[in-house]
């Protein structure tokens, strides 16, 4: 016997389901939760002042916290005044219910610690970050019930971060400076969290040329993470190149715009492929990449096939719902075919014929280490992000002797040449944040996202500034176009690099800025190394350039507009990773309680801990 709702499952025929979002799955979700004394008089004397704190906190998430895309995090709060262990267990029912991944609590007077646990696992699940947010004032000490409450949690190593002002609090007035940036940072990285998790890093090909950074290393993606990790043979791309599996259309409109709006130089003598072909074939694989990350509705259409000379297929057009991608390239494939810099430089970017949209993540050489990075900068930031290769350390001497002149005064300490033929986003070819009329990151994304003539002024200015060239066919047997240009000076820029070693896997993140060298200088560099591909002359903050190239681990770093050095700690303490080194002021570093139990030390913490997932 069989009910008549499974008959029509059964029956029905499976398409391609549109998602509101680019990628499938549910917007990051905080709860707020609300405590109080619950003894009859004390709570009724807090409950008003306690929603009012609830309302301001609720109100500055909301307004400040989004995705890449815009989207706001959801913040719900607890339906009661959490007071004992029912009314926990009443919220924990609510939080499942909509899809909580993290939780702040807010006090502003004492409150049973313990049993705001509910006697077990408590509000929400070891995977949640949790914050707490004790009220500074002298007639409820919202600090007694906050230090008792997150003893507690130390005690059943439930890692939360503990937010209270060092001055008295007016709780009329807007929310203090100090917890109102603590409160956006844990929701950020938070957020970030959420975001990630569940979601897939698509690895195009294999190892490239046996660089270690691209192995993609699935049970560190899984554990650390809560990512998946999907595999996509090289040959998938050939076979959708000579079906014609993709949108042929939309191949035609961003031929006409790198036309129209981008210079282009093929290069000069023999080369394997004519200018307007080589463009149309890395454009053909920028849409099949794109498509083999997020999926394309219209492949799975029959009128589309029909019209265009392609068979649909639903299962082939569903993608594989991948946060970050990264393509193999050389050899097995740039010996044969062009590279994958055009691919990746506009995916990663903020724009395309289409106009502004959130950028892709997609890693040169599927350095997965360095995409994972990215994928956790662009969370954080709203904005697109810069992978490069730690190309050459230059110290003023040895500028003086290559072509003598005196950088001292711009790089005192020395600069690292970051460039890289592929995943270096157009935006950094001017200075976005002044663009924007801010240098912190978020607010810079959210000004862009809302003014639409900001917008097209970004891509205006980035398409000058950029040039296609051909690729050196020495290293490209098969050519390709690479994006030139050179990131200006005085922006600040933190760089970042996850490290796998065996089985555990630290960060680095190093806070500094983009430096403007003499004209000639830049030239000569530029020669010494390939001047056709993107270039961007950075130094690090309170260390020479050379100590930053030692202490990194690999050759390959990423880089984000913006010091967000301080929200990498927060919430790599969030997914229990390391820190090897970075160079944020202590003040700004923002860790769990639990942290300081064991000395402060971050390597000692995370291992008592053990990965988040």
């Amino acid at each position: 016997m069989t009910s008549p709702a499974f008959d029509k499952l059964a029956a029905a025929q499976r398409g391609f389901t549109a998602s509101p979002r680019r990628l499938v799955g549910h917007v990051p979700t905080i709860a707020l939760t609300p405590v109080a004394d619950g003894r009859s008089g004390a709570y009724e004397d807090n409950q008003a002042r306690t929603w009012a704190m609830v309302e301001r906190v609720y109100t500055l998430i909301t307004e400040n916290v989004k995705l890449p895309d815009g989207t706001p995090v959801r913040v719900v709060t607890a339906p009661e005044i959490v007071y004992g262990a029912r009314s926990g267990a009443l919220a924990q029912a609510y939080y499942a219910q909509q899809g909580v991944s993290a939780n702040l609590w807010l006090g502003r007077s004492w409150s049973y610690s313990d049993e705001l646990m509910s006697a077990a696992m408590g509000v929400g699940s070891s995977e949640w970050p949790q914050a707490a947010y004790g009220l500074n004032q002298t007639d409820r000490p919202g600090a007694v019930w906050l230090k008792a409450f997150t003893a507690a949690m130390d005690e059943k190593k439930r890692p939360v971060f503990a937010i209270y002002n060092p001055d008295l609090e007016d709780e009329d007035a807007p929310i203090a400076p100090l917890v109102r940036e603590k409160i956006l940072r844990f929701a950020r990285c938070a957020a970030a969290v959420a975001e990630m998790r569940g979601k897939n890093y698509l690895g195009i090909g294999g190892v490239s040329m046996g660089i270690i950074g691209s192995d993609v290393r699935r049970n560190t993606l899984l554990n650390y993470f809560g990512m998946g990790s999907v595999f996509v043979d090289m040959v998938e791309l050939r076979g959708r190149m000579e079906s014609g599996f993709y949108d042929h259309d939309e191949l035609e409109r961003a031929f006409e715009w790198f036309n129209a709006g981008l210079k282009i130089d093929p290069g000069k003598g023999p080369r394997p492929l004519p200018r307007d072909e080589l463009l149309r074939t890395c454009l053909t694989m920028t849409l099949i990449v794109r498509d083999l990350m997020v999926g394309n509705e219209r492949l799975a259409d029959p009128a589309v096939a029909e019209a265009q000379g392609f068979k649909a297929d639903v299962e082939r057009a569903q993608g594989h719902n991948a946060v970050a991608a990264g393509t193999q390239g050389q050899r097995q494939w740039t010996d044969y075919y062009p590279n994958f810099d055009l691919t990746e430089s506009i995916l990663c970017s903020s724009f395309d014929w289409d106009g502004f949209r959130p950028p892709y993540i997609v890693a040169t050489e599927n350095d997965m280490k360095n995409g994972v990075g990215m994928l956790v900068a662009n969370l954080l930031t709203g904005l697109p992000q810069l992978f490069a290769d730690i190309r050459t350390n230059w110290t003023p001497g040895s500028v003086q002797a290559a072509t003598g002149q005196d950088v001292s005064d711009v790089a005192p300490g020395g600069f690292i040449d970051k460039r890289n033929s592929g995943a270096a986003a157009l935006d950094y070819s001017l200075d976005v944040l002044k663009l924007a009329g801010s240098e912190r990151p978020a607010l810079a994304a959210e000004a862009l996202r809302s003014d639409r003539k900001l917008q097209q002024k970004l891509v205006e200015l980035a398409c000058a500034g950029t040039t296609y060239m051909g690729a050196a066919l020495q290293y490209f047997l098969g050519d390709g176009l690479s994006s030139s240009f050179r990131t200006p000076g005085g922006i600040p820029m933190t760089a970042y690099r996850y490290n796998v070693i065996g089985d555990e896997i630290t960060c680095s993140v190093v806070e500094g800025e983009t430096i403007e060298l003499p004209g000639a200088v830049a030239d000569h560099v530029s020669r010494r190394t390939d001047p056709t591909w993107p270039e961007t002359y950075w130094a690090p903050r309170g260390m020479s350039s050379f100590e930053y190239m030692s202490r990194i681990g690999p050759n390959h770093d990423a880089n984000s507009f913006g010091l967000i050095g301080a929200d990498f700690i927060t919430l790599n303490s969030m997914l229990r990773i390391p820190v090897d080194v970075h160079n944020v002021p202590g003040e700004d570093v923002f860790r769990p309680t639990f942290w300081d139990r064991l000395g402060g030390d971050d390597f000692r913490a995370c291992g008592s801990l053990g990965p988040l997932y």
